[in-house]
Order: C-alpha cells, then sequence, then structure tokens
C-alpha cells in the first residue's frame, strides 16, 4: 500500500506559479513511476505529466509543454510540478498518482494509487 499526500495549491493570477508536492509513504518510493493528473469542472480528469522510476523519463500534456516541469527526490519520497505561466485553462484539481512499472504511464485508470487532490485556482 502507498499513500500518497498532497499539498501546494492555491490561488494565483495569471502568469504566475505554483509548486505542487506529493509525498509518499508506505513502499519503496523509487519503484513507481508518479503522475500528474488534473480535473476541470464540467470535465473529465486529462493527464497533465508523468515521471519513470528512474526520473529519466518524462511525459507531458502538449497543453503544458514549456511550462510545467515534473520531477522526483526519492531522498524525501516526493515528486513535484512546478508550474509556470499559468492561465486560467490550468484551473482545476490536481492529482498525483502512483504505480510500481517501468513504464510511464499517461492514463489515469492503469494508476494504482491517488493523492487527495489539490485546487489550482488561476485569477485572469
Amino acid at each position: 500500500q502507498v499513500q500518497l499526500v498532497q499539498s501546494g495549491g492555491g490561488l494565483v493570477q495569471a502568469g504566475g506559479s505554483l509548486r505542487l508536492s506529493c509525498a509518499a509513504s508506505g513502499r519503496t518510493f523509487s519503484n513507481y513511476a508518479m503522475g500528474w493528473f488534473r480535473r476541470a469542472p464540467g470535465k473529465e480528469r486529462e493527464f497533465v505529466a508523468s515521471i519513470s522510476w528512474t526520473g529519466g523519463i518524462t511525459n507531458y500534456a502538449d497543453s503544458v509543454k514549456g511550462r510545467f516541469t515534473i520531477s522526483r527526490d526519492d531522498a524525501k519520497n516526493t515528486v513535484y510540478l512546478q508550474m509556470n505561466s499559468l492561465n486560467p485553462e490550468d484551473t482545476a484539481v490536481y492529482s498525483c498518482a502512483a504505480k510500481r512499472t517501468m513504464l510511464v504511464p499517461t492514463t489515469p485508470r492503469l494508476y494504482d494509487y491517488w493523492g487527495q487532490g489539490t485546487q489550482v485556482t488561476v485569477s485572469s
């Protein structure tokens, strides 16, 4: 069992930055690929970014490429999502997820463990 606890998020003006954190406990964090997803009001959950268990492979949704960066610190059992140049379309509940795999999934249903979600609101 893996427990994921998120922190960060909040309200920011367009053009601003936020960093989300997702701390894992319960199992060997370094064996898990990690992902970030978001769900905007009235929309389905969508992929944002994912990172391999080694940290050497990352995937990004086209909508966030060049603005968001996913990273991990295995010494702290934590994965981060640095979000820059935020715009109102980034407003959503963001959730981290974990999957014990050598792959780097981008599909929500492939992940086994989820954080509690955190609200990110970008004002115009």
